[in-house]
């Protein structure tokens, strides 16, 4: 199991720049970087993620997985959100599922959604000592109702602690990746269950926006061995990745 170096900090700029530029230098795989506020936080596509300081936990952990093809990285954003929804569960005992490709929801059961709880980056990094990915996760703890923005949600109700929500993340990714990279980046038979039961994506009609203007519609039915996700028009199957996506709605 990865052995975490944690550096917590009241704030920063974005963990994962911070991450990423302990990776240039030559940090160990298990370096992580945990803030309780970041100014300069960024989602997917360079999207803005920001929070009132203190309600929230941004963490950023290195991973170095250079025995596995990198066909196989783009399951790690998704085996960190299966990793974000069990330590939720441990944690602050609240349910979570997950939108592909990078959103953790909060769900108050018999299906609901109540909003987006968590968001995750990643990114690969090149360096010196051959290429690193920083899986960032950004998580809403504290949050009022008057503080979010519309359609996210927070685990102030459930009064967790931050130190315990982050210790039962990282002990569930460190969990999730030992396995996978034992593996060798393949898809586990206990991952993609793992994955499928928490997906509120697969089943439902959505709508893929791509970067040209054009727009992939039909019934999400599943994820491939490469992460992404396979979705059923009609008139045939189309696989979309987490790179090509602009947007990823119901319909």
């Amino acid at each position: 199991m990865t052995v975490w170096d944690v550096r917590w900090v009241a704030t920063t700029g974005s963990t994962n720049a911070d991450v990423a530029a302990g990776a240039r230098d030559g940090a160990a795989e298990g370096f992580v970087v945990v803030a309780d506020h970041q100014s300069a936080g960024r989602g997917r596509l360079d999207r803005r993620w920001e929070a009132p300081p203190g309600t929230s936990l941004a963490m950023s952990f290195l991973l170095r997985p250079d025995d596995v093809p990198g066909a196989r990285w783009p399951w790690l954003p998704l085996l960190a959100g299966v990793a974000v929804t069990e330590a939720v569960e441990r944690a602050a005992g609240a349910s979570a599922v997950l939108k592909w490709p990078n959103d953790v929801l909060l769900a108050a059961g018999a299906g609901d959604v109540v909003g987006k709880l968590a968001g995750i980056l990643t990114e690969r990094v090149e360096t010196e000592r051959g290429p690193a990915a920083v899986v960032g996760i950004g998580l809403n703890v504290s949050q009022t109702p008057e503080q979010l923005p519309p359609g996210a949600a927070s685990l102030a109700a459930t009064g967790v602690e931050p130190t315990a929500l982050f210790d039962a993340v990282a002990d569930r990714l460190a969990a999730w990746y030992g396995s996978w990279r034992a593996a060798g980046g393949d898809l586990m038979p206990s991952l993609a269950a793992a994955y499928r039961d928490r997906c509120d994506t697969i089943g439902r009609e959505v709508r893929a926006e791509l970067p040209d203007g054009a727009a992939v519609d039909g019934r999400a039915t599943g994820v491939d061995d490469s992460g992404r996700l396979v979705v059923d028009t009609g008139a045939g199957t189309v696989v979309v990745g987490a790179g090509d996506v602009v947007h990823l709605r119901p319909r």
